[in-house]
């Protein structure tokens, strides 16, 4: 039985020297450290270089921020919250809060901002030692150093711009997309006049309801519209829906 288990192995010892190949391959690569620089850094004391636009976590222009909210419900990972928060004035408003831990570092809080306040940031060193510190208010989340390479915009082409024959137009969404209210389901509550972050919604008379009153009906200026949704959100009577220009 042991003279047919050494019959696997080759008669002649120099073909056995394959063996001896991994061990060259290691000294090759030792030597090759000894002599250059390694390729590995000394972090965190050393640090690699980071482009603009690397995606770490959220930032946001705290001056710029409107509220409006965009941003927690275009969230794929639900990190982020509105939270009230006192501004510079010292008046309460909405403001988003990152859990930073759930966060995919998407981008795509800063893709569909409408007013650019959400941006990426180059930083990646997130650890904590407590969950509670993983929260980034908006004071937190706020980035002193923020560049235009920070900023992410999404831009569309419509139809009609290539049918004109100049598909190098480009558009951001809430460009495109106006709010448009049914009259005879709206009910003058003035519900997305309170709601608009922006001011961009006007209460009009026009014509008169059912008990011979004044009806009141949103009008909207598309100068300061940003198409946040939330008039169509808080809609009780869902008399107002986004149409898209094509």
């Amino acid at each position: 039985m042991p003279i047919k288990y050494l019959d696997k192995y080759p008669k002649n010892p120099a073909r056995s020297l394959w063996v001896l190949k991994p061990m060259w391959v290691s000294l090759r690569l030792f030597f090759r450290t000894v002599r250059h620089r390694p390729v590995t850094i000394l972090y965190p004391y050393e640090k690699e270089w980071i482009p603009d636009n690397y995606r770490g976590r959220p930032g946001l222009r705290f001056d710029k921020c409107v509220g409006c909210g965009v941003c927690s419900r275009m969230c794929p990972t639900g990190c982020i919250k509105m939270v009230e928060v006192a501004d510079d004035d010292g008046k309460m408003v909405m403001r988003p809060q990152v859990f930073v831990g759930r966060c995919a570092f998407c981008g795509y809080c800063a893709e569909y901002c409408p007013v650019n306040a959400m941006t990426v940031t180059p930083e990646y060193e997130l650890a904590e030692l407590f969950k509670e510190d993983m929260f980034y208010g908006p004071r937190r989340l706020n980035f002193k150093d923020t560049t235009p390479g920070m900023e992410v915009h999404l831009e569309v082409t419509l139809q009609s711009d290539i049918d004109a024959g100049s598909p190098e137009k480009r558009h951001h969404p809430h460009e495109i997309d106006n709010p448009v209210v049914d009259e005879d389901a709206c009910i003058g509550c003035k519900k997305c006049q309170k709601v608009c972050p922006v001011d961009a919604v006007e209460m009009v008379e026009k014509g008169l309801n059912a008990k011979g009153k004044p009806k009141l009906v949103p009008l909207f200026d598309p100068k300061k519209c940003i198409c946040c949704n939330n008039c169509v959100i808080d809609c009780p009577k869902d008399a107002i829906h986004i149409e898209e220009v094509l």
